[in-house]
């Protein structure tokens, strides 16, 4: 099949697919008559796991080294956990920031309601942010 028919069967996008067969993660060959690259039911397989790895935040790089171990007849599944467990500390580690910042933003959002606008010519930038102290 083509890239066009791969996508099709894959939903992934033909630049997609074109990005994947260059990093080596398919096996497509090549159409002596016209020179398309062409792909089979193990390429579809392939795409349809490398979209399933992406959505559960694996980067091509870990993907790539995924597929590798495989096709070499290893089981990447211990790699795979010990990256997705490592994910998930990252996560909750970036989980937390974002509460910590969500909260100082409501927190200065209530303070600047009761607020005038400051003087322009004054020597502040902006004295909304200015009165923060630390929040």
């Amino acid at each position: 099949m083509t890239v066009i028919e791969l996508s099709r069967h894959t939903g992934a996008t033909p630049d997609a697919i074109r990005y994947y067969a260059r990093l080596g993660l398919l096996k497509q060959t090549r159409n002596t008559a016209n020179n398309y690259m062409q792909f089979s039911q193990e390429d579809v397989n392939c795409v349809r796991f490398i979209r399933r790895a992406q959505r559960l935040g694996f980067s091509l790089a870990e993907i790539a080294s995924i597929i590798e171990t495989s096709r070499k007849n290893g089981s990447p599944c211990q790699m795979v956990r010990e990256t997705l467990g490592l994910r998930i500390q990252e996560n909750g580690r970036a989980l937390s920031e974002l509460i910590a910042l969500q909260n100082r933003m409501e927190k200065a959002i209530a303070q600047w309601q009761q607020m005038p606008d400051g003087a322009l010519g004054q020597q502040v930038l902006c004295s909304l942010i200015e009165s923060m102290e630390d929040i």
